[in-house]
């Protein structure tokens, strides 16, 4: 495959998977190529066990431009058609979506599916060089990534229609105003500081963190009395591991505690 088609990095570091756009050329506009391994990586983070925590982050000066869209006509017109990728993780977070917290790094031009891709995680640090724009409309077409449920969510209405409706360019300090990154750190610093906040949650119970995240998901997509009902079951199960008996035993201790993941 050519190198004009671009790639996705991978790389474990301990309990973290870090996962890098890398087209940097082509201010790491997305390919269908680029998409198929974006899935298989996603889909890794998910099922192996030793993998707690993603960083997502782009390779060179921007996070992504978004989509390449020549290239996708044809991957659009095949939507829904393949069954393996529809068993994969979804890096949208619209099918399956990944059990394990992840925290994006972006810098410079963050577009369109870059912003979708970010929301879909849970945790985002912007470089101050931020450059966002959710710009469909201005192409005729509406988000499809996520942009539409997800920025109301996040930044509230009146400033998510603010943004959608005009597809104007906005800048990291506006994005933290409206809540759609977490934290704004000098440009080259992100993608270390994305990396600090992973390990500080790796060290946390997965099964514990894991379970925060879905129960905070059940919430979203299910409503608040679904979420109260699964409180307790999951809890008892959390309660029953042997990382809750860590847990315990480090309080008593006074010290760290020495998590599994079991």
């Amino acid at each position: 495959m050519s190198n004009t088609e671009g790639s996705i990095t991978v790389e474990q570091r301990g309990h973290l998977l870090l996962i890098g756009i890398n087209r940097p050329e082509k201010f790491n506009s997305y390919t269908p190529h680029m998409a198929k391994q974006l899935v298989a990586a996603y889909t890794r983070l998910d099922e192996d066990a030793e993998l707690w925590v993603g960083v997502v982050f782009g390779h060179g000066k921007h996070f992504s431009a978004g989509l390449d869209l020549p290239k996708w006509t044809e991957a659009m017109a095949r939507a829904g058609k393949d069954p393996d990728h529809a068993a994969a993780v979804d890096p949208m977070a619209l099918g399956r979506a990944c059990r394990k917290p992840i925290v994006t790094a972006v810098q410079g031009i963050t577009f369109t599916f870059g912003i979708e891709l970010a929301l879909a995680g849970d945790i985002v640090v912007a470089a101050d060089d931020c450059r966002f724009s959710q710009l469909e409309p201005a192409r005729g077409i509406h988000a499809t990534g996520g942009a539409t449920f997800r920025f109301p969510e996040r930044a509230g209405w009146g400033n998510a229609m603010y943004h959608l409706l005009t597809s104007d360019e906005f800048d990291a300090a506006e994005a933290y105003r409206i809540g759609l990154v977490q934290e704004v750190v000098p440009a080259g610093t992100q993608l270390d500081r994305a990396i600090e906040l992973a390990e500080r949650i790796a060290t946390q119970a997965p099964l514990a963190v894991q379970a925060t995240k879905a129960s905070a998901r059940r919430y979203l997509t299910e409503g608040v009395d679904a979420c109260i009902g699964a409180l307790d079951s999951v809890q008892a199960h959390l309660l029953a591991s042997e990382d809750a008996a860590e847990g315990v035993q480090s309080f008593i201790e006074r010290r760290a505690a020495r998590f599994e993941g079991r």
